[in-house]
Parts: structure tokens; sequence; C-alpha cells
């Protein structure tokens, strides 16, 4: 059997492959409350073979949005919408994840088709932005943030902790936060964004403390037997040798109760020199695996089954996180089985696919 088609446990839960959906942002909510195209979007990636289906970043409170479009779960209402997305994603035989974030200073921007930038100041459809320090993101996100006093620090750990139940009470069984790709976690672990000179900023202890604070206060309230993980950016390819601290962030995390590393990139300056190219985040995530000690995933530019295969077989990670391969094709699971010589390809489908696709096969 392929590697990528060998099951997975973590905590207890059993993934019936090696492929997840990475969470990938639609833009299409309605003041956070998703809507029918998010059902059939979550639905139809779980029914293409999938393990784990991750929805997409879900703001913890409406200034955590990146867009007005961004999806919400800072209320009963938005929960409940989010128990039928997961009905449905169980129906197809996956595994329901969510990934729960503020956006910081990256908020209040246009959706990515309308200009992917700040929404106007005068705009009445933006609004303030915090973030640890008053600097801006860069780039076309020129907005200047406002700088979180402690108060507004404790607030959005309690957004963290509120959402997080909310999504287990709505039937997740997979939580993930995002602390990478600018967000606020991220911006306060960030040299580039954190400039405090109390105990959030500074060296090492004091920058990774927003971060660590909210695992474990979300932990506290996430049950123990369900997985825990979380989206890091551990470098931002700046030339420096940031790499270290993320590494290390990523064994306090562990300390803190975290199950499973998702490994990414800061994205916290726009002067980055990102080496785009194949599964290039996979030797990183190797040596994060080894030196951290945890179930490891991570992402960007693995679109081949081999290729994918390969990163499992060679214990660079425990399983991948696909996105836009995924959305050009949700069956991309039996087509990969089918590559790798699986027998019954269409076992990692669910049911009524797979008695007409392993019947007909030859036909």
């Amino acid at each position: 059997m392929p590697s990528l088609f060998t099951p997975l446990t973590v905590k207890d839960v059993t993934l019936r492959n090696r492929i997840a959906v990475s969470p990938m942002c639609q833009y299409s909510a309605d003041f956070g409350l998703i809507n029918d195209w998010h059902q059939v979007h979550l639905a139809g990636l779980a029914r293409g073979g999938a393990a784990l289906v991750i929805a997409e970043a879900t703001a913890v409170a409406p200034e955590g949005r990146i867009t007005p479009g961004c999806a919400g779960l800072w209320n009963d209402a938005q929960g409940e919408a989010w128990s039928r997305a997961v009905a449905a994603i169980k129906a197809a035989g996956a595994v329901p994840g969510i990934q729960i974030a503020h956006a910081g200073r990256k908020a209040s921007a246009n959706r990515p088709w309308e200009g992917d930038d700040h929404i106007a100041a005068d705009d009445p459809r933006g609004w303030e932005t915090i973030a640890p320090s008053a600097i801006a993101m860069g780039g076309g996100l020129s907005k200047l943030p406002r700088a979180m006093s402690l108060a507004d620090i404790e607030r959005v750990k309690a957004d963290f902790v509120a959402t997080a139940q909310r999504a287990l009470a709505a039937g997740f069984e997979w939580l993930e936060l995002h602390f990478a790709h600018g967000y606020l976690a991220q911006s306060f672990f960030s040299t580039w964004s954190n400039k405090r000179n109390d105990g959030y900023g500074g060296d090492f202890a004091g920058r990774s403390r927003f971060a660590l604070e909210t695992l474990a206060a979300v932990r506290a309230v996430w049950p123990e037997h369900l997985p825990l993980s979380a989206r890091l950016g551990v470098t931002e390819f700046d030339g420096s040798d940031d790499l270290e601290e993320g590494i290390e962030l990523v064994r306090r995390m562990k300390a803190n109760g975290l199950d499973v590393i998702d490994v990414s990139v800061g994205f916290s300056t726009p002067t980055a020199n990102v080496p785009w190219g194949p599964a290039f985040m996979a030797p990183i995530a190797d040596r994060v695996r080894r030196e951290a000690g945890l179930t490891t995933t991570t992402s960007w530019f693995i679109s081949e089954p081999a290729q994918a295969d390969a990163l499992i077989a060679e214990g660079k990670v425990d399983f991948v996180s696909l996105g836009r391969p995924l959305l050009e094709n949700p069956h991309w699971p039996y087509r990969a089985a089918r590559e790798l010589g699986v027998e019954r390809a269409a076992w990692t489908l669910p049911t009524p696919y797979a008695h007409w696709l392993d019947r007909y096969r030859t036909a």
C-alpha cells in the first residue's frame, strides 16, 4: 500500500488516508455567516476522497475577518450554519476540521478579486484593525493598525476560547489555530511587526507569549481526545536565522498541548525572498518534525501523487495538506490511488461512487 493511502490516527481521530484539504478562504459569507456555497464547496471536497477537510480561516470576532466576506464563528447563528457543513463533510466520510483565526493588521481588506488591498478609510464597509504594534503590513495593505492594549489581548484570547467551544458544539473533530501568514499571532511572534516593550514583545519569550497563552487557553476547553493543530509560519525567508526560533516555538507549543503542526511561511513582510518551487516547505517541515517531535504536515506546491507519497514514505511529513490541486480536481485522491497502483482505488470515495467506479473501471 502506498504511504499516501495508509490510515493515520491522531488522538481518537483516524484519517482514512494521508490527504487533507488545506483551509482556503472563499470570501463569500455574509457578516461571518456561511451559506449554500460553503456547504457545496466543503461537501464536494469531502466527497472527493480526502481524509480531513479543514474549513477556511474563520474569524473569532468581526474585527478578525480579512474581508467583509470572510467566515466567522463568534455567534450561535454562525455555529448552527457550520453544524450543517459538518454534517455534510461527515456524510462523505471525511473528518471535519476548522481553522480559527484573527487577521490582525491584515483585516478590513477588499476581497482578492476586488483589489486585495485595504478598504479605503472613508468606505463604510471597513473597520478598525488591531496589531501588536502600530505598523502597517506593507504592500497593498497600508492601513495603520491600532497597537493592542493588554485588555485587547485578553479579549482576543477569550474570543479564541469561545470560538473553539462553538466549533466543538457544531461537531468539528479537528481544530486548527491560524498562527501564520501575517495573522495576529504571527504578528506577535515576528520582529517585523512586534515592537512592543512590555511582556508581549522584545525577546523570544515575549514575542511567543500571545501564541502560547492562546493555545493553552484553547486546549483547556478543547477535548483531550480530539486533535488540536496549528499552522505556524516558522520562517520569514528574510535572510535571518529565525527558523531556530520557529522550531523552539513549536516545541513550546507541544508542551502547551499542541498535537499537530502545519508548517508554513510567516508572510509578515512583503520583502521576503520566498523560494517558490515544488514542495519547497518539505525540507523545513522535515526538520521541524524531527526536532519538535510532533505529527507534521505542510502544503505549498504539492500537486503530484508520487511527490505526495514520497514525502510521507521518506518521513518528511505525516500527511499532506492540499489546496489548489483539490479545487482543480476534488477527486484528486482517486486519481492518486489509481496512479499509485492501489487496488479498488475507489475505496477512497464514498460507497455509491466506489460501486460505479470499481465495478465499471475497465468498461
